[in-house]
């Protein structure tokens, strides 16, 4: 659990100390930290509709009003995903999504009720209104923005394939042949099926399968997000990242449910302002430092204030 933010449930959590923790930075001299004094949109003529009154569209989703009057904002994670999203042994939800929603839930002056989410769920449980908001090392797809609202990004990302340390796949040409573990619904997937469709790939539902698959040799090698490949494989001995970045440079941000604006203006405002305090280099620090050690700088994987 983290040692500066309040303990989250697995359903219902209270905002993170984190910005208070940097706000309070601010005041003893600690340079880059800014005053949040615009942290989204004047929501004060926001109507009571569900639905945009601009889009007239039958959409569900809830804008930042009434999230606010309702005094929780549903935030999909994942559950099984560390270091960005999981439960501990505690029954808390923690990694470096979870500081972020901790802080979104802050600013917003709500609480914040995490939702568990598989890679191949998120859409649809933006579709249907069961969450407010994804964060779930949600990579940006030309695809998939089709059917969600994307946000600015917060972090860097590429594919990474992770092997046994005694049979490395260092080259996507060893791939051919052997058995490749993706999860259903990642960009993982989507890519070995456009690219090498002929490679003998097996899916699974959750991230915790495709591990124990990997572990037990159910597969050869694992193709998944390189910030995924890294910081498993550093902690599991007998295991390498061969390929620490595969196909195309991506970003990963939040996703909100289509044409739901207001949302989506107030959360990239939040970005904007979380970046004049270096919020996720923060974050680093607390969540993924102590995994990835000297094999990855920040820098290589943070994205401050929505800006590439």
């Amino acid at each position: 659990m983290s040692t500066i933010g309040l303990a989250t449930r697995p359903r219902r959590a209270a905002a993170s100390t984190l910005g208070l923790v940097l706000a309070a930075a601010c005041l003893i001299g600690l340079a880059g930290c800014a005053a949040d004094s615009d942290s989204g949109p004047d929501t004060s003529a926001a109507g009571s509709s569900p639905a945009s009154a601009t889009t007239g569209s039958s959409a569900n989703f809830r804008d930042v009003a009434q999230i606010q009057a309702d005094g929780t904002i549903r935030i999909g994670v994942f559950s099984d995903k560390a270091p960005f999203g999981s439960v501990d042994a505690q029954g808390d939800y923690v990694g470096y999504d979870i500081e972020y929603g901790n802080r979104i839930g802050q600013d917003l002056g709500v609480e914040v009720e995490y939702v568990p989410v598989e890679a191949a769920s998120r859409v649809s449980f933006l579709e249907t209104g069961k969450v407010d908001l994804i964060l779930a090392n949600f990579t940006v797809t030309a695809e998939r923005a089709e059917k969600v609202d994307f946000l600015k990004p917060y972090m860097k990302v590429a594919l990474g394939v992770a092997s046994p340390e005694s049979a490395p796949i260092t080259d996507v040409a060893q791939l051919a042949g052997q058995k490749i573990i993706v999860v259903k619904g990642t960009t993982a997937e989507t890519y070995l099926a456009s690219q090498y469709p002929d490679y003998d790939v097996i899916k699974y539902d959750q991230y915790t399968e495709a591990t124990s698959a990997l572990l037990d040799g159910r597969g050869d090698a694992w193709v998944t997000d390189n910030t995924e490949a890294l910081a498993w494989t550093t902690q599991n001995p007998g295991f390498v990242t061969g390929i620490a970045s595969l196909g195309p440079a991506d970003t990963i941000a939040g996703a909100v449910q289509k044409g739901n604006t207001d949302l989506a203006a107030w959360l990239n405002n939040e970005l904007v302002d979380l970046g004049k305090e270096d919020f996720f280099h923060q974050d680093y620090e607390l969540t993924l430092k102590s995994v990835y050690g000297d094999v990855v700088s920040p820098d290589e994987l943070v994205v401050e204030g929505g800006q590439v």
